[in-house]
């Protein structure tokens, strides 16, 4: 990820200023407020504002004033607690704000999650940049046989992730000529041709593919911030959400340890199962042999039971 002078300056400005407030702060999160924070080849993540810490949480749980207990111990069992029994509102009352450029395709995935409030770069306005996504060649793979909205794990030929890439490249260089000869105008914003008035920007940019970045501002509270992480830091995600997600989880890490360190007990890598699952558990632990015909399991919950609880499955063939 490449910054241009202007945008060096702008982070160097922020870093510089100071503010006197009695609010609280995280002096972990300060260290990278502003910075912005590489992502695939030219998005990033910056953190620009933030309310709250894991003091607020306990705050609210306890409708206390102050910051909570003397015990730190105590907090981080109290975060557990409100984790672990899906007390959701006292997350609720820490915000954080975003800047985040990204592919169209991975901000089309993104926008699902509704609870946040966003502004996205206006191309009616403003003139995309001339910067598009282009994967490396270990996230080239084919369409996957199980799964219908994802890749398989293996790799194309060198000769077709070759051809792969020199379409990708090509098309998109292209498109961009096309946008800016529609336009009349260069991606700096000079006229091409004074003989010609060019196509209007909201128009122009239809032309556009989804590789293209984009940019907004996305702000959102801790308790949407964990459910948009535990999603989209899944094994499971596209790779090009799923990296913006392991970046926003390190921010998480900085920002509220204590949740953090809850959201990877509970959310992250803890398990949710349904009552016939738990029905299986205990079966196994009683040391019955338990098979997916007399599971009371579809064939699908079944497979993904016997991966969480790493059990050795029969093959049909």
């Amino acid at each position: 990820m490449a910054l241009t002078k202007e945008q060096q300056d702008q982070v160097k400005e922020l870093r510089g200023q100071q503010h006197s407030t009695l609010r609280a702060t995280v002096p972990a999160l300060e260290e990278i407020l502003y910075k912005p924070l590489p992502v695939l080849d030219h998005g990033f993540v910056r953190v620009v504002d933030y309310m709250g810490d894991d003091s607020a949480i306990v705050q609210a749980a306890r409708v206390s004033y102050g910051k909570g207990t003397k015990q730190v111990s105590m907090d981080q069992g109290l975060i557990n607690y409100l984790m672990r029994h899906w007390h959701t509102t006292p997350f609720e009352m820490c915000e954080i704000k975003f800047h985040v450029k990204l592919p169209i395709f991975v901000a089309r995935q993104w926008i699902r999650h509704r609870t946040a409030n966003v502004n996205e770069y206006s191309a009616r306005y403003s003139i995309l940049d001339k910067e598009f996504y282009i994967p490396a060649i270990e996230q080239l793979s084919p369409q996957s046989k199980q799964n219908h909205q994802g890749r398989s794990n293996d790799a194309l030929s060198p000769k077709e992730a070759k051809r792969v890439l020199e379409i990708l490249k090509e098309d998109s260089e292209q498109l961009y000529g096309h946008y800016e000869e529609l336009m009349n105008t260069d991606h700096e914003g000079n006229v091409i041709d004074d003989s010609r008035s060019g196509l209007a920007r909201e128009l122009a940019r239809m032309n556009l593919s989804l590789n293209y970045y984009t940019q907004w501002y996305w702000k959102t509270d801790l308790h949407n911030l964990m459910h948009f992480l535990r999603l989209r830091a899944d094994a499971h995600a596209q790779y090009e959400i799923r990296v913006y997600a392991d970046v926003m989880i390190d921010v998480l890490k900085r920002w509220t340890p204590f949740a953090y360190n809850a959201f990877q007990e509970y959310r992250l890598h803890g398990v949710n199962l349904s009552k016939t699952g738990m029905d299986v558990v205990r079966r196994l632990i009683g040391g019955e042999k338990v098979t997916q015909e007399n599971s009371g399991l579809g064939a699908r919950e079944w497979r993904e039971l016997a991966a969480t609880l790493d059990l050795k499955v029969e093959q049909k063939a």
